[in-house]
């Protein structure tokens, strides 16, 4: 048995409110791979007509454009890999956010002093969403579509309440 003087409040507490935000992709690996292959035999055949025309620069122009397509692909999907991840008690809220290279960004701040500013624009609807806590500023979600900032942030404001009015607990009945 091991005696350790660190004691960490922020362990003992409940969870209020916690969120895994992810970029979103709507073509999946294997949508990649059918996408590729059929742009490539489209790629090729036309090539190949232009090449049995005499235009053979065409062919290699063809083949670049697939290419520049798989390349662009493959860096949206790099992109993908980003995370944040939002987690609220009673005592604190953190903001750890990780990007496609993997580097780590940590804010730590006091949910009784944060508040959520929205930056709302009439047509599209939310478009920024920030936590401010003594004059900081933390921008999150920003890979989220309009709708899915406004459900975000009605839920986050829901554990930012409660932080504020404290946790009641309810006997078992």
């Amino acid at each position: 048995m091991t005696a350790s003087n660190d004691f960490d409040p922020a362990l003992d507490q409940p969870e209020l409110f916690s969120a895994l935000l992810t970029p979103h992709r709507s073509l999946s690996r294997t949508g990649f791979l059918v996408l590729m292959t059929f742009l490539s035999v489209v790629s090729f055949a036309t090539g190949i007509a232009f090449l049995l025309m005499g235009a053979w620069p065409v062919l290699g122009f063809l083949g670049l454009d697939v290419l520049v397509i798989y390349w662009a692909f493959r860096v949206n999907f790099r992109r993908a890999a980003a995370t944040e991840e939002i987690t609220v008690t009673p005592s604190e809220l953190r903001v750890r956010r990780v990007s496609h290279r993997g580097h780590v960004a940590e804010w730590v701040l006091n949910p009784l002093w944060v508040q959520l500013d929205q930056k709302v624009h009439a047509e599209f609807g939310i478009e920024r969403l920030y936590l401010v806590s003594r004059g900081r500023r933390v921008s999150i979600g920003n890979f989220l579509g309009a709708d899915e900032k406004a459900s975000f942030a009605k839920a986050l404001l829901a554990a930012l309440q409660t932080a504020k009015r404290g946790i009641t607990y309810n006997p078992v009945k």
